[in-house]
Formats: C-alpha cells, sequence, structure tokens
C-alpha cells in the first residue's frame, strides 16, 4: 500500500517521489511535499487598506469600476453587501444593485 499523495490534479494514485518533488506519471504534474501543507491553510483576503474580509461582509468600491461588454458603471462609494469570497482571478462574487451578479477584486473595495 502506497503513502504517497495521490496527483492534486487528477486524482490518479500512481504518484512517485523524485527528489523532493512529488511527480504524476498520467498527467505530468510535479509538486512539492511542502505545497501540500501549504494549501491546507486557509486563504486570508484583504481589502485596499489591509483589513481582513470574510464572507458576509459588506464593502464599498473604492475606485470606478467599467463593466466589460456594457457601457455601465460601479461608482465610487457603492455599497456592496453579503459579499462572498472566491477563489480565482477575481476573489469576491457579489450582487449590486442596479447592476446583478458581479465580481470583484479585493484590491477595488474597503471593508465598510
Amino acid at each position: 500500500m502506497s503513502t504517497l499523495p495521490p496527483c492534486p490534479k487528477c486524482g490518479s494514485t500512481y504518484t512517485y517521489e523524485d527528489g523532493e518533488q512529488f511527480v504524476c506519471p498520467e498527467c505530468g504534474h510535479e509538486w512539492r511535499a511542502e505545497a501540500d501543507s501549504a494549501a491546507d491553510t486557509a486563504r486570508v483576503y484583504k481589502d485596499a487598506y489591509g483589513n481582513v474580509l470574510q464572507d458576509g461582509d459588506s464593502v464599498t468600491v473604492i475606485k470606478d469600476l467599467k463593466i466589460k461588454g456594457s457601457s455601465a458603471v460601479v461608482k465610487v462609494g457603492t455599497k456592496v453587501k453579503n459579499i462572498r469570497l472566491v477563489d480565482g482571478d477575481h476573489d469576491i462574487d457579489c450582487k449590486i444593485d442596479g447592476i446583478g451578479a458581479m465580481q470583484l477584486k479585493t484590491e477595488f473595495v474597503k471593508k465598510a
């Protein structure tokens, strides 16, 4: 029975060690053992001023934001309630009154 972790990319159980790295022969993914322990820690989301954000917080937009594919703009000072933090390019999922569902980056908001 193997004590090596499965591949985080494809889930294959046929991983092997290559020095300090693990390698998946099925998809070719390589990763370090330390990366697994770092991935288990929760990511901390911070606003433009360094305040820690959590799910359900309210934030205020600090810069006019153009909406791609539309002529609409999210104005400075727009308050966004009940945010949801997600991984990815944009960190916040939310609904803005008059605009609808959006994704925002934490660098353009401050905690309200």
